[in-house]
């Protein structure tokens, strides 16, 4: 576990910390709709040129780093960690990144029971934030892609599993990737599911290896790189950041933000990503939200909305 210095979290900090507020907000409607418009980033930012993409080194084991972040989610994270130890890569190196506040006791202890799990080919990775830093899930990101050292960097949700085949495929697959940014074309998904389902009430006390039964869930098609589905090459995450060069993304928050700012970069990366046939991705998707209060009107809204959402949509298997 290391814990990352205040000061190196925002760029030219000096007196108090300067956190997102509601004209930052305004501000991020306005970069959300041109980014989901047809001029492109680069006409109001200059410093998005990207290295050229260069063939994949076949004298090493490809190297992935998975970034997630986890907020009062420990019983989807062990899920995720689980996934990594039960289907270990064998043909690439993984580095598990995981963002975090060691005020979320549940997380600390799961990240306390993977920590001594040693597997050939992971690296647990765990980087503990100020509460306010997590909150805004591109600061942790940002951090992580100017940092790795990996080929590939793997933006991810705690949600998401990494199942049998996944990293197989992943080593047949990237090398041959011809964009920046890549991600599956398939994600199965479960149903909404409440913190009451079986799946989701773990034992806090008591940390075990957890599985998913792909029987329940059903594959989804995925048109462009979001939030969850990111892969960057890692010379141009290392490059480039991430939403680096719009100090809204990188301002702390006194609450989580709705992570929008997956459309903003593939803006910035001037793509929408290359769909690859990456096998044995999976999302537990859930109904309640670890920064909404339980019983609340956020709450309720999220939990109806989900309902609609799986009976509107028309999933293909």
């Amino acid at each position: 576990m290391r814990t990352v210095p205040v000061y190196m979290l925002q760029n030219h900090c000096s007196g108090p910390l300067k956190y997102y507020s509601r004209i930052d907000a305004l501000k991020g409607a306005v970069i959300k709709l041109f980014a989901g418009g047809i001029l492109p980033a680069t006409l109001f930012y200059k410093e998005l040129q990207q290295p050229s993409l260069k063939a994949t080194s076949t004298d090493e084991p490809l190297s992935i780093e998975i970034v997630s972040h986890c907020w009062q989610y420990a019983h989807l994270l062990r899920y995720q960690l689980s996934s990594l130890v039960l289907y270990a890569p064998k043909d690439v190196k993984v580095t598990m990144t995981v963002y975090y506040c060691q005020s979320d006791l549940k997380t600390q202890q799961t990240l306390d029971y993977f920590a001594q799990i040693k597997k050939t080919n992971i690296r647990w990775n765990w980087q503990s934030f100020p509460k306010e830093f997590l909150f805004r899930r591109s600061i942790g990101r940002n951090h992580a892609a100017l940092n790795t050292k990996a080929d590939w960097i793997w933006f991810s949700d705690c949600d998401s599993i990494f199942h049998q085949g996944c990293f197989n495929s992943l080593a047949k697959q990237l090398p041959k990737a011809r964009s920046p940014l890549v991600f599956p074309l398939i994600e199965k998904r479960s149903k909404p599911l409440s913190l009451q389902h079986e799946q989701l009430n773990l034992n806090p006390s008591k940390s075990t290896l957890v599985d998913i039964d792909p029987e329940d869930f059903t594959a989804t098609t995925i048109t462009r790189a979001t939030g969850p589905l990111q892969i960057v090459n890692g010379d141009v995450a290392r490059a480039l950041g991430y939403c680096k060069q719009s100090k809204i993304y990188q301002k702390p928050a006194r609450h989580w933000c709705k992570a929008l700012e997956d459309r903003v970069y593939r803006w910035f990366l001037g793509t929408q990503g290359q769909g690859l046939p990456i096998e044995g991705v999976y999302r537990i998707q859930h109904q309640e939200k670890g920064r909404y209060t339980k019983g609340s009107v956020w709450s309720w809204l999220r939990i109806r909305g989900q309902n609609l959402k799986t009976a509107n949509l028309v999933f293909r298997r």
